[in-house]
């Protein structure tokens, strides 16, 4: 299928030519490569303990599968054959998988593993941008990105460690084409075997976007949930190809003047360029927990949202964060939520006054429901 009329052309961009041999000279692509690790908690897992690979892995809670409102955060391929998925509470994943082996999260060594891949990509010419522990963007000039996808997957292997990578022209493209590179081989939804693709890699460009993306449903495209998906159906936007011919005026109208054109623009594969180095510093921190049993005494909640405040607290101020404002969540077993906020006077470390501020903000609460969840958030000052 051809470009509609007025869409945008997207190429990689080109940077000065470099000599090539013969004397010619001739540009260089600047591409993006999008680096996912595959099932990374229980890959970690699997490193330190080998016997279990090949096995159904499912990582989450305190290990315990009878343990109540605990959910799978990670599970191995052959865990997710049986329907294990993460988010899925972990009395689910058992009943799935009864022959599971259940794991304990370990933030710590997910923590250490994830800055040894991420230090090992910044070997790389390029720029490096983590957006997790298991996934992050380089940007690199190079007129082979397949061979530079081979040898940081090389690299990653070292680590005792696999992963997908997807080539693209912008984020859009190169987070879809990762997802292209996991499921290349392993499903018919798969685009099939060929240029711009191969083991663990695939290449996703304006060069093939109407053959791979326009026949597939648009929650397919990042950013396209199943929510929006539905209400572009109502307007028979039903595929990627749909929106690519949409009326911009139109998807105005129904989502509104920002998101409206920039559905059309991602039916169109384009996206964000920019690559940053620089670590995201959190304006935030939070701490929430789910209980067991739900709590139906003023005094455990006073205590449990006072452990709460002074963790968050303690941690902050360890990195010598100023805290600005407080919050506090509630979830009933309703799962009715409700957050409610207060400034703090001026900008503070104090641990004790901020679990003050905390309580204090508990009786504003109408607590007349069990409590499911409770929740202490700090706002900080920019760095």
């Amino acid at each position: 299928m051809g470009d509609p009329a007025g869409a945008p052309e997207t190429r990689p961009e080109t940077r000065p030519a470099v000599e090539a041999p013969g004397g010619q000279r001739s540009p260089t692509a600047r591409w993006l490569l999008h680096v996912d690790l595959d099932q990374f908690q229980a890959a970690v897992e699997f490193r330190r303990h080998p016997e279990l690979r090949g096995l159904p892995v499912i990582v989450g809670g305190h290990g315990d599968p009878t343990e109540p409102r605990k959910v799978v955060t990670c599970a191995s391929y052959p865990a997710r054959a049986f329907g294990v998925r993460a988010g899925m509470a972990l009395r689910s994943a058992q009943r799935k998988c009864p022959e599971a082996i259940f794991l304990p999260l370990d933030m710590a060594s997910y923590e250490e593993a994830s800055e040894e891949v991420m230090s090992l990509l910044r070997t790389f010419p390029g720029r490096v941008e983590v957006w997790g522990w298991d996934e992050a963007f380089l940007a690199a000039e190079t007129d082979d990105p397949e061979r530079l996808a081979a040898e940081i997957r090389g690299a990653i292997a070292t680590l005792d460690l696999t992963c997908a990578i997807g080539i693209g022209d912008n984020k859009l493209t190169a987070k879809l084409a990762t997802g292209f590179a996991k499921s290349s081989g392993k499903s018919s939804a798969a685009p099939a075997e060929g240029a711009g693709s191969g083991a663990g890699m695939f290449r996703l460009t304006a060069a093939n976007w109407n053959e791979v993306m326009a026949h597939r449903p648009t929650n397919a495209l990042w950013g396209i949930g199943n929510r929006i998906a539905a209400r572009l159906a109502d307007l028979g936007i039903e595929t990627v190809a749909d929106l690519m011919a949409a009326d911009r005026n139109r998807l105005a109208a129904e989502f509104g003047p920002n998101t409206g054109p920039y559905l059309w623009v991602l039916g169109h594969g384009k996206g964000d360029t920019d690559v940053t180095t620089e670590p995201r510093v959190p304006v935030g921190r939070s701490k929430s927990e789910t209980f067991p049993h739900d709590l139906t005494e003023r005094a455990d909640i006073d205590a449990q949202v006072a452990r709460l405040a002074q963790e968050v607290a303690e941690e902050m101020a360890a990195a010598g964060r100023i805290s600005t404002r407080v919050s506090v969540t509630v979830r009933s077993n309703t799962f009715f939520t409700r957050s409610k906020q207060e400034k703090l006077p001026e900008p503070t470390t104090d641990i004790a006054r901020i679990v003050d501020t905390a309580l204090r903000i508990v009786d504003r609460f109408e607590l007349d429901r069990p409590v499911r969840l409770l929740g202490v958030r700090l706002e900080l000052v920019p760095e």
